[in-house]
């Protein structure tokens, strides 16, 4: 712990760990004042419903667990948390996890899940997301609107023996309700801000065709004017605007089958990328000023198909998954007032997955009177093929002096083809009543095939195309272990070793087009608890990764603001993490959540250009996350329901770059919901950033064209809104 406590900047940090230790306990004061019988003893004879934190049931490794008793470091948020908290997308959810960061631009498909240090390109992510139990092979498909959200969870730590490569860091896991199969039920819900002129709308509804199927729809829009102003124009840059759309079937043709439908999709058509000199960020927010202004568009449709067969001796479960993406990114490069260069950036992206999966059922496989065995084993294959066409547009002299017209430089000009397949099984013996061991091995081969090339308009230069394949192979074993000391106690232990593979460049310069696969072991301890018969609990764990041949998203020295993967060296990360959440009273909630991290390059690393990185803290890797508050529900007169949330989340600071030459120091949002709700209509008042912080969550090394070396961009600012709506 003190070498842990000496990362962090003590001096930065103490006004605001006092404003949160108050702000807890503010809290708590008002739920017990504004709930006298919170802590009341009941009367004799009196008939009391028992007041229970609810238990918190994730699905991520396919059959449904207690988070309690599992032995990982995860955080499962119900739909009805995340729709309190207002959280509308997967990257704004990090206040409710520890050690979890997303460093997101405005712009949507930029949004990036780090744990505990780890991350990398969004073309090959060290934290997996899986979408109804599809994985996302390319992060720009993650961070998508939540529509009718059962859970979310964050499973921190190395994942590799059940999910393979790309969650050496972890996992985030979206899980969508169930239509119902009862009756028709539903939801109308619009959302208001003036100030950014924000507006939207939802329609949700759901409910049975026949009596074993049912349907689910949902559609919406949303949209909001920029927070960042040109000054050259006078007009907001960063504006937002959104369709989307969820629909899905429920089949249930026996007691032990069912088969669900859902295709999603999101169409985002939104500004320019809000980025400027770092340092003129900082002096002046929202800011910029631009001679040209360009868009972001996103457009995505998956499809996913489950079946499942649940019986007393096994289970067997499908899914087949197909996601498909295309961006295109029109957009300043100099960030300035001079016309040197702007960017029409366009990608595609197929990605085909099927996965079978076979686990016991109900009735474990008893080995003696005193020993149990459960056990799952599957098969998962993909495809995937993704396109790239970057075009640079140079007025006329820049590129070339013989050039007289305006150039095009086509780079990269790129087609990625993926293909690879994993076998894993997982056992676990439970003996007696307190001791579990388990034991996963998964294996996975892939192979990648790229072309790259090069080429200009007009055809100045010859174009050069770089053609080449990788095979990968891996095994990656876990071992964990958990003892039940009493009732509601439990202490744990794993051990695991991972991968993530490597693959080719698009925009790499000239020798850097491969990069290899990356490698980690880690090691976690941990324990659990529940008290005050189900009122409390409290989680805590300690960690420590090591991993060699470390991918790093590296700025191209050659190009602007291109980025590609390289293998800088050796890096360490360990930490502690604690969480814990109260019930006491039915319509009080109390939560809080500590994440601290050291991670750091160690010896042999250094980048492209053979600088040490020895001792550098990794990027965009805060030292310390807090976060707490509170929940209330008060019923006041004919049925008339006050109910409101407060939150607050503390990061301690992160350095930009891998070189640790700029960094965000430590800042703190505070949000606010307050609702009125009378039997099926609702109106909240909702604050993000009541205290209008003034933060960048998002910059990188950016040298030569502007004074500081580094553009970034600034976090959204305060905003007020309101939301209404009914449900049926």
């Amino acid at each position: 712990m003190p070498l842990m406590l000496t990362y962090i900047h003590l001096d930065a940090l103490r006004a605001r760990l006092t404003f949160t230790v108050c702000f807890l306990i503010v809290s708590i004061a008002a739920a017990t004042l504004n709930h006298p019988v919170a802590l009341a003893q009941s009367t004799p004879g009196q008939a009391t419903d028992p007041i229970r934190l609810p238990s918190v049931v994730i699905n991520v490794y396919g059959e449904p667990e207690d988070v309690q008793k599992l032995p990982v470091s995860v955080t499962g948020v119900p739909g009805t948390v995340l729709n309190s908290a207002g959280v509308v997308s997967i990257g704004d959810a990090e206040l409710l996890a520890p050690n979890t960061f997303f460093s997101k631009f405005t712009a949507r498909k930029l949004s990036n899940a780090r744990f505990r240090g780890i991350s990398s390109s969004p073309a090959n992510p060290g934290i997996l997301t899986y979408i109804d139990g599809v994985p996302q092979l390319n992060a720009n498909s993650s961070n998508i609107e939540l529509m009718d959200i059962e859970q979310l969870e964050f499973v921190r730590g190395p994942q590799n023996a059940l999910f393979g490569r790309n969650s050496l860091g972890g996992v985030v896991n979206m899980t969508t309700q169930r239509p119902s199969m009862s009756e028709w039920r539903g939801s109308v819900i619009a959302p208001v801000a003036m100030k950014y002129k924000e507006w939207g709308g939802r329609l949700s509804a759901s409910g049975p065709l026949q009596d074993n199927l049912s349907l689910g729809l949902t559609f919406g829009q949303d949209q909001r004017a920029g927070f960042t102003v040109n000054d050259v124009t006078g007009r907001d840059m960063d504006y937002r605007k959104a369709m989307y759309g969820k629909a899905q079937v429920l089949w249930t043709p026996g007691s032990e089958w069912e088969a669900r439908f859902i295709v999603t999709g999101e169409r985002d058509r939104d500004g320019d990328y809000a980025l400027n000199d770092l340092t003129a960020t900082r002096q002046n927010p929202f800011h910029v000023q631009r001679d040209f202004e360009g868009f972001t568009h996103r457009d995505i449709l998956s499809s996913t198909v489950q079946t499942r067969r649940e019986g007393d001796r096994f289970n067997f479960e499908t899914i087949t998954g197909a996601v498909r993406w295309k961006t295109r990114d029109m957009i300043e490069l100099d960030y300035s007032t001079r016309p040197l260069f702007t960017r029409d950036n366009r990608e595609t992206d197929l990605q085909l997955t099927q996965e079978v999966r076979l686990a016991s059922g109900a009735s474990r496989h008893r080995l003696t009177n005193n020993v149990s065995l459960g056990w799952q084993t599957g098969v998962f294959l993909y495809t995937q093929n993704y396109e790239q066409d970057n075009v640079t547009v140079y007025p006329p002299f820049l590129l070339s002096p013989s050039v007289l017209v305006e150039a095009r430089e086509h780079f990269p000009q790129s087609e990625l083809r993926d293909k690879g397949i994993g076998v894993y099984g997982q056992t676990t013996a439970t003996i007696g009543e307190s001791l579990n061991l388990t034991f996963g091995l998964r294996m996975d081969h892939e192979n990648k095939r790229a072309e790259v090339t090069t080429s200009y308009e007009p055809a100045f230069a010859p174009a050069r195309t770089t053609t080449g394949q990788q095979n990968f192979t891996y095994k990656s074993p876990q071992f964990s272990a958990t003892y039940n000391l009493q009732d509601g106690k439990m202490i744990y232990g794993s051990y695991g070793r991972g991968f993530k593979a490597g693959g080719f460049n698009g925009a790499a310069p000239t020798g850097r087009e491969s990069y290899g696969q990356e490698e980690a072991w880690h090691l976690e301890s941990g324990v659990k608890t529940v008290m005050a018969d189900g009122k409390f609990s409290a989680n805590g764990s300690v960690f420590y990764i090591e991993w060699s041949a470390m991918q790093l998203n590296v700025p191209n020295p050659n190009s602007w603001a291109l980025f590609y993967i390289s293998n800088v060296g050796n890096a360490r990360s360990e930490g502690v993490e604690f969480d814990l959440n109260a019930r006491p009273h039915k319509k009080v909630d109390i939560f809080g959540a500590v994440g601290l991290t050291r991670a750091r390059f160690v010896d042999g690393t250094a980048t492209g250009g053979n600088t040490t990185l020895a001792g550098k803290i990794l990027p965009n890797t805060p030292g310390l996350t807090m976060s707490g508050g509170s929940q209330l529900s008060q019923d006041l007169f004919a049925g008339l329901n006050l109910y409101g949330r407060a939150e607050m989340w503390l990061n301690g600071g992160f350095e930009y770059d891998e070189a640790n030459t700029q960094r965000q120091i430590a800042y703190s949002l505070l949000n606010y919901h307050v609702g009125l709700k009378h039997q099926s209509v609702f109106g909240e008042v909702w604050v993000k950033n009541a205290f209008d912080r003034r933060y960048i969550p998002i910059a990188f090394a950016y040298p030569r064209l502007v004074p500081s070396g580094f553009v970034g961009e600034m976090g959204p600012p305060r905003r007020v809104g309101l939301r209404v709506g009914f449900t049926f």
